[in-house]
């Protein structure tokens, strides 16, 4: 047995894509969406992971009781990834474009979370956001997949 208190068990895969439509720039709340996909599967402990499937926003992890911590994460983005920055030689979709594809690459297109008692095992004030870095609303895509028992 393991600390979870389930014997040996096959494991099971399930996969789905949630599409999260994004009012332009800015953190959007996916976590209940992504528990009620865990409760849905009938899968008790396990692993959810999530890929982003674009190079203009990005998934993270972070606190969801104070929204200053996402004002300031923005903040402070916009200091090292300024849009509009004429070092840049990308820009085909505009002065955020470039921006987009640096703040993508200095946060992350892929989570994994474990899931126990079919629970994600997040701490108290850990939320799961898609953060767009675009400033064009979006429709974005990020493929979920279960593995558990």
């Amino acid at each position: 047995m393991n600390d979870s208190g389930l014997s040996h068990q096959s494991l099971r895969q399930q996969h789905d894509t949630l599409t999260v439509a994004t009012g332009g720039r800015g953190c959007h709340p996916i976590g209940d969406r992504v528990q009620a996909a865990v409760a849905a599967s009938g899968m008790r402990c396990g692993v959810a992971h999530l890929l982003v499937q674009h190079t203009s926003c990005s998934l993270m992890i972070q606190e969801n009781a104070d929204p200053s911590v996402l004002r300031d994460m923005e903040a402070f983005l916009a200091r090292i990834a300024p849009d509009g920055d004429p070092a840049y030689r990308h820009a085909s979709e505009g002065d955020d474009d470039m921006a987009a594809h640096i703040r993508m690459a200095l946060t992350q297109a892929a989570l994994s979370i474990p899931f126990v008692d079919g629970r994600l095992r997040l701490g108290i004030w850990q939320g799961i956001f898609l953060y767009e870095h675009r400033y064009a609303p979006h429709q974005r895509r990020v493929a979920l997949h279960l593995i558990g028992a």
